[in-house]
């Protein structure tokens, strides 16, 4: 049976769980990115780009672990992080629809080197419509832009 997982407003105080979270999440998928990239990068999540995010997250009922979050901000999908433990069991997809519906959220961006993400995003309803070389940091990990263009399927 799947999970009945509910959307809750992370605290302060969740911030270094979070960035577990994100930590475990990226080496988990992202293994085009080097050790000392990700090192960088989780300490600019935790101390930078948690604050600058409206933040929801799911939690396991039992053990009170955080087992996703998202991060909206001006209408896109800033982070969608689910710790590997937890993948496959929709967590993402109850944050991702609570972004799109609940907090408006109709773009994102994707590491184009993240085909698990991607089939994922396409399979909730987004399309590319654009990509860049580079990302956010100025890095060489190419990203694509997506736009929400219909409902997800069930």
């Amino acid at each position: 049976m799947q999970q009945k997982w509910f959307v809750h407003t992370p605290r302060l105080t969740d911030f270094e769980e979070l960035t577990d979270v994100w930590e475990a999440s990226v080496r988990a998928t992202h293994d085009f990115l080097p050790d000392s990239y990700i090192k960088q990068l989780r300490d600019l999540v935790r101390d930078r780009y948690l604050d600058a995010v409206m933040l929801i997250c799911c939690k396991d009922p039992d053990s009170k672990r955080i087992t996703g979050f998202a991060g909206v901000a001006a209408g896109k999908v800033e982070m969608l992080f689910i710790h590997p433990d937890y993948r496959g069991r929709g967590v993402g997809k109850v944050l991702l629809n609570y972004a799109i519906h609940e907090l408006n959220a109709q773009q994102l961006d994707v590491n184009e080197q993240n085909p698990q993400a991607i089939g994922f995003y396409f399979k909730q309803g987004f399309e590319v419509v654009g990509r860049c070389e580079k990302d956010g940091m100025g890095q060489p990990y190419p990203l694509l832009h997506l736009r929400y263009k219909r409902p997800a399927r069930a």
